[in-house]
Parts: structure tokens; C-alpha cells; sequence
């Protein structure tokens, strides 16, 4: 199959620091992750790393009442040969299962209405699963970082344009000035009760205030579990980004008025100050030649459409106008 088309801008030969081809790649995500392992793979050594304390990125899981919850990314799709390649490796470990083809869309007072479309994947093991598993063999560099790393040869950001221009500050003017797509945030609360008591997967949320998308976290994880994991709309989320724990009690709330169900025994709230970019990108990566040394960037805000899928594209894409530069 043919490589993805190039970034939005070509660079020239790329002379290396301190004699060293070395990428320094920021952000384990799946995209960050793809990037580097496209880099190892073509022999060009990698730092990777990451604030939190796992990799995963915006495929989050967190454990709550003994099992992983997906309070990130809800799943997945596949259309890239490449990207089902990987999958369907995955599937034939047991880390990744089709969930379901079918939503519905809820609207206050009307009745559901069921959709169609692409097969959507979740992961027994939460969807972070993933991502830690392609990370298998990297070497993972955890804590937070003021600013990007100076050293190497090329620095790979794979993040949302907001933390990639923080972590530059006043460096490469001429790659901050490219990160302009604007981002959404996101309110994510787990609610679980002693049963089920809704027959859907997963659910768009029309013209709510509050809530934007429920899903049915036992059903995509596989183990049945009476477990919902509902969305805010960006507009509820805005102002209780500040106090986040603040909004539990108004998404219960509305949660339970949409789906006539009693008061859930438990709830998580998590908050996603950057979930989701809003407007339009065709380009896959960028990647420039600022101050003597590649600077990359990388995620979901670069193809089409904001996806898993594009986010790993993205990566291995940049990974491998990288490796053709530097190997």
C-alpha cells in the first residue's frame, strides 16, 4: 500500500545535534506512539516522552469499582488497510472486539431513533490497552516538562496545538504560528448502578444542554457491566473547567432524567480541558525545518477527520518522513 501523502510543508536536509540522529518524540498517545515506532523501525533512535504516568493520551481508562472504564476516546473504526492490519492483530490476541454497528440518538421527549454505520471496536481491557501495547517496547520517559526538549535531532509534539505552542514558548515562531486549529473541551462521567436498565450501545445526544454522548461502557468492554459513560456538550463543560467536580451532580442529573433511571450507587468525573478539535485540517502532519532541526507535529487534529484511526496514521506518517530524512 502507498504511504500517506507528505505534511503541509517539505524541509530540507536535516543536520543533526551533538552528532546525533536522535528524535525526541512528545506525548504517548497512540499517535506519539506510531511515530515511534516507525522511527525504531527504521533504525533512527527515539526518547520518548509523556506527562502522565501511563501512556494512552486521550484513550484513557481509569479503574473504577474493580474494572477499567473508557473515560477518553469511546472506540474506535477502521477504514485504512494498514490501521485493520494492526487490529486485526489485536483481535486475534483478545485486545480489541467489535462492539457494535448500530447507535441510537436520543433527544429529550422523543423516542430513540437507532442509526447505522461502520462497525465501532472497543477493548476488554479498556482502550489505554492499546496503546500499551504498541508501547511494549519502547522506553517510556514519564513527568511533566516546561518546555520542549532542545536536544536530538528532530522533536516530534504529538498533542493538541494548544500544548504543543505552550511547550515551544517563545521557540520556533514559525512552527507555533502553523497551531491554530481550535479544541473543544469535554466533561466524562462514569455512572454505575446495580443494574442495567437501558437497551442501547451507545448514544448522540440531541439538543440537551448538558449531555452530547452516552455510551454503554459493559457492552463495549465486553463484560456486561451496568456501567454508562456520558459526554457534555463543550458549551456545560466551558465554565466548570475550573471546578469540574462541580458539574458531577448537574450530568447525573441529566443523565438520569434522559434514561429515566434511579440515582446511580457511584460516579467518576473527568475532565478533558483539550478532547476534541474543532474545524478543519486535511494536512497529516507538519513537519518543518525550524532553527537547524526538524520540529514535528502530530494527532488527530491532523487528516480529515478527529479519529483513533487518523491518529495513528498521523504518527506512523510523520514517523516515516523522518526516518526518510534521517536513517
Amino acid at each position: 500500500m502507498s504511504r500517506p501523502r507528505r505534511g503541509s510543508a517539505t524541509i530540507g536536509p536535516v543536520t543533526s545535534n551533538g552528532g546525533s540522529n536522535e528524535v525526541v518524540v512528545v506525548g504517548a498517545g497512540i499517535s506519539g506512539v506510531a511515530c515511534a515506532r516507525e522511527l525504531v523501525a527504521g533504525g533512527v533512535p527515539v526518547r520518548l516522552h509523556d506527562r502522565g504516568r501511563k501512556v494512552g493520551g486521550r484513550m484513557a481508562s481509569r479503574r473504577l469499582d474493580g474494572r477499567p472504564v473508557d473515560t477518553g476516546a469511546s472506540y474506535f473504526t477502521v477504514g485504512d488497510d494498514d490501521f485493520a492490519a494492526v487490529v486485526d492483530d489485536w483481535r486475534e490476541r483478545g485486545l480489541a472486539t467489535p462492539w457494535t454497528d448500530t447507535f441510537h440518538v436520543l433527544a429529550p421527549g422523543a423516542e430513540p431513533e437507532a442509526k447505522s454505520g461502520p462497525v465501532r471496536w472497543g477493548a476488554p481491557g479498556g482502550l489505554r490497552s492499546l496503546v500499551e501495547d504498541l508501547a511494549r517496547d519502547l522506553d517510556v520517559h514519564h513527568g511533566e516538562l516546561d518546555r520542549a526538549p532542545d536536544d536530538g535531532a528532530a522533536l516530534v509534539l504529538a498533542m493538541p496545538d494548544p500544548q504543543a505552542v505552550r511547550l515551544l514558548g517563545d521557540d520556533h515562531p514559525d512552527v507555533r504560528r502553523r497551531l491554530d486549529r481550535p479544541w473543544e473541551p469535554v466533561l466524562a462521567l462514569a455512572a454505575r448502578w446495580p443494574e442495567r436498565a437501558w437497551s442501547f450501545d451507545g448514544a448522540f445526544v440531541h439538543d440537551d444542554p448538558v449531555l452530547e454522548w452516552v455510551a454503554d461502557d459493559g457492552r463495549r468492554r465486553g463484560d456486561g457491566a451496568p456501567v454508562l459513560v456520558a459526554h457534555s456538550t463543550p458549551a456545560f463543560a466551558e465554565p466548570h473547567l475550573a471546578d469540574p467536580q462541580a458539574a458531577a451532580g448537574p450530568m447525573t442529573e441529566a443523565l438520569c432524567a434522559l434514561l429515566d433511571l434511579p440515582a446511580p450507587t457511584s460516579t467518576h468525573l473527568h475532565r478533558w480541558s483539550l478532547a476534541k478539535p474543532a474545524g478543519e485540517r486535511e494536512d497529516p502532519f507538519l513537519l518543518v525545518e525550524s532553527d537547524g532541526r526538524a520540529v514535528g507535529v502530530c494527532g488527530d487534529a491532523w487528516g480529515p477527520t478527529s479519529k483513533v484511526e487518523t491518529a495513528w496514521l498521523s504518527g506512523r506518517a510523520l514517523g516515516r518522513a523522518l526516518v526518510d530524512r534521517l536513517a
